[in-house]
């Protein structure tokens, strides 16, 4: 029996005994077989093992330069470096978020892109016909799994690269103002990137066209609409990558366009919602 047929059969697992041998699924059936499906898969272990040590690996990088520099900078420098959130910042870097996106946005997309492309979601589907609810359990399994990745990830990157900063007194601890912000930011960003990637698989079914769409929306709009500009401020606001770069920006920097801490978490929770109602929705009517 393949994983498949494994899941196939958790899903169906209860009968309906108004109808005789006919299966009714739970939803709790649904999401069972979807965490098997889930971790079926030997290149999804590898997929969160591997954006791990590099996230992490990135933000410890950049804790250990500023250590192994840190004579070379000036005074004043110095002085201001904690006072500046230069710690926070180091704790989870821009590059470490440009990697967790595109890594979490390719495990959501291949979590519905895979299924389309060999075939099984036609067995998913004839043995559940309620194609909302298989969706739906396929949402909740993958954002319970990448909210509790990013966690992870944004908790061991915020105490390593502070023990490495310790090292030259310049570590702050996770009470220090703007550190729990910058904590929960980075870890919601992981299963906000898994969503978009799911939608994006929902509607496009194949795999190098969901990956280029995922690259534009987290990666290249945000270096196309820079906030110096009133309608490119808001289009930039409006992205993954520009509510983060809020979030986690302590000493609120002057910029041309500012926006709130509450417009930030908006923008996170609208993206969330809305491509999870995109991956449900999307399969109800279209052939598979």
């Amino acid at each position: 029996m393949t994983t498949t047929d494994r899941a196939v059969a958790v899903a169906t697992a209860t009968v309906d005994p108004a109808q005789g041998a006919e299966p009714r699924a739970r939803f709790g059936d649904l999401v069972a077989a979807e965490w098997i499906k889930l971790w079926s898969l030997r290149s999804n272990t590898w997929a969160f093992v591997i954006g791990a040590l590099a996230v992490i690996g990135f933000n410890v990088g950049t804790a250990w330069d500023t250590c192994r520099y840190w004579t070379e900078r000036d005074a004043g420098s110095r002085a201001d470096f904690v006072r500046d959130g230069i710690p926070l910042s180091i704790a989870f870097t821009e590059n470490a978020a440009m990697v967790l996106m595109l890594a979490l946005s390719a495990i959501g997309a291949t979590a519905i892109v895979g299924e389309y492309r060999t075939g099984t979601i036609r067995t998913t589907f004839t043995a559940v016909p309620a194609r909302r609810s298989v969706m739906a359990a396929k949402v909740c399994v993958v954002t319970a799994v990448t909210t509790v990745f990013g966690a992870v990830v944004a908790a061991a990157s915020f105490g390593l690269t502070q023990a490495v900063l310790s090292g030259r007194h310049i570590g702050v601890p996770i009470d220090h103002p703007g550190a729990l912000r910058v904590l929960v930011a980075s870890a919601l960003l992981a299963p906000v990137s898994a969503l978009i990637g799911m939608a994006l698989g929902a509607l496009i079914r194949n795999t190098a066209a969901t990956m280029t769409a995922s690259v534009v929306i987290l990666l290249l709009l945000p270096l196309v609409f820079s906030a110096d500009r009133y309608w490119a401020a808001v289009v930039d606001h409006a992205l993954p990558a520009g509510a983060w770069i809020r979030l986690v920006d302590v000493d609120q920097q002057a910029v041309a366009y500012p926006w709130t801490l509450t417009g930030a978490w908006t923008v996170y929770a609208l993206w969330a919602l809305t491509t999870a109602a995109v991956a449900v929705l999307s399969v109800q009517r279209r052939d598979q």
